[in-house]
């Protein structure tokens, strides 16, 4: 859809669009960062589920990537990608397609945190006569799975796995730094997120365990650690699109966001002082992340079609196929007629993109004071 209006789309329903000139930024953002902390940054995909959108993140060129299912790992292989992490804990059933990537030759590293898991991976290595890299997860802050740098069992897990050649390292994420409300607590959540998988790393170590790999990230410490001394990748995905969580958290401004969702105003409750859209949550998701925060952006903040923020308007309530818009306490609901194209900002990028199939493209770098051009249709992997 080359050359043709976001307005002009008026068959469509809510939709999906990126500016790729925020995206962009984004993503240097971060890869500058990286080069500066001297690691290997391993963007995660599962946000933007697009080979186009990852195709920005290395020049074109595959790149290490992170994916939390399988679906994304043979999506992103079948796209020319070999060198991938699967950042969930594997299970049984899982294992026949992760024996099968290697003999497409792509290495993807499988992630555990107990003895099961590792005797699972071992059996269908022998069983398949290759090795599986497999990295231990390590709990840095409560947040989920994984097992503290001095639990007891890590380093028998790690012998299970060495002795099959499966061990290839550990890998923590910071995930309680998306509640991390200051440059601070952010930096603080860095540290504790690096200090804690490197203890890990060098206890197998010293237990004559080999680790290649020790991997930290999430998109606020990825953004606020500044010495990553003993760690040898980092991993962030939401950073590419950015949401409104994000910029609660000071970690971008609402400005980065590049992700947003095209509704159609559809009708008007003037009682109530809602205006209705065709974009509920089947467009949006139900993330709700902004509502602990200091300000609570309800399901987004409105812009106009050509990315203007509407001052005070926002997305208070969703049911399937409907959004409501209403005004904060005080201001004046705008006169907004049925057939207006707006766009939507999500409180998170990652269940926002999740909704939808493909992506519009436009680029306000290239703004001419009218409506943004769609450039092009980027399309999801398939399958995910």
């Amino acid at each position: 859809m080359v050359d043709e209006s976001l307005a002009l789309d008026a068959a469509r329903h809510a939709f999906a669009a990126v500016d790729v000139h925020k995206a962009l930024r984004n993503i240097e953002r971060l890869a500058a960062r990286a080069d500066d902390l001297g690691v290997t940054l391993r963007p995660h995909v599962k946000t933007a589920k697009s080979l186009d959108a990852a195709a920005l993140m290395h020049g074109g060129a595959p790149c290490p990537v992170t994916v939390s299912t399988l679906a994304e790992a043979e999506a992103f292989a079948d796209g020319g990608y070999t060198d991938i992490t699967y950042a969930v804990g594997i299970e049984p059933h899982k294992l026949r397609r992760v024996i099968a990537l290697p003999h497409r030759g792509v290495t993807l590293r499988v992630l555990l945190d107990s003895r099961e898991q590792a005797h699972f991976v071992v059996d269908a290595a022998r069983e398949a006569g290759l090795a599986v890299p497999t990295q231990i997860e390590i709990d840095c802050d409560g947040h989920r799975g994984g097992l503290k740098a001095d639990a007891p069992g890590l380093i028998d897990i790690a012998r299970i796995l060495h002795d099959a050649g499966c061990l290839d390292g550990v890998l923590a994420h910071a995930g309680e730094s998306y509640y991390a409300y200051t440059p601070e607590d952010q930096r603080a959540a860095a540290d504790n997120e690096r200090d804690t998988a490197v203890a890990a790393a060098e206890r197998l170590r010293a237990a004559q365990l080999p680790v290649t790999t020790v991997s930290v990230g999430s998109t606020p410490t990825a953004h606020a650690a500044d010495d990553l001394t003993g760690v040898t990748e980092l991993r962030a995905g939401n950073y590419v699109f950015f949401d409104l969580v994000m910029a609660g958290l000071g970690v971008c401004q609402v400005d980065d966001l590049a992700l947003s969702v095209v509704v159609t105003v559809i009708g008007h409750r003037p009682e109530h002082g809602w205006i209705i859209t065709d974009g509920g949550w089947m467009a949006m998701s139900r993330d709700r992340g902004t509502a602990g925060q200091v300000e609570d952006q309800g399901y987004g903040l409105v812009l106009d079609l050509a990315g203007r923020p509407i001052p005070n308007l926002f997305m208070s309530a969703a049911s399937q196929e409907h959004g409501t818009l209403t005004v904060r306490e005080g201001a004046l609901l705008p006169d907004l007629p049925v057939g207006t194209r707006l766009r939507i900002l999500p409180n998170h990028a990652c269940a926002t993109a999740a909704q939808h199939r493909g992506y519009h493209v436009v680029d306000s770098a290239q703004d001419t004071g009218s409506t943004p051009a769609v450039q092009a249709n980027w399309q999801r992997i398939h399958g995910w």
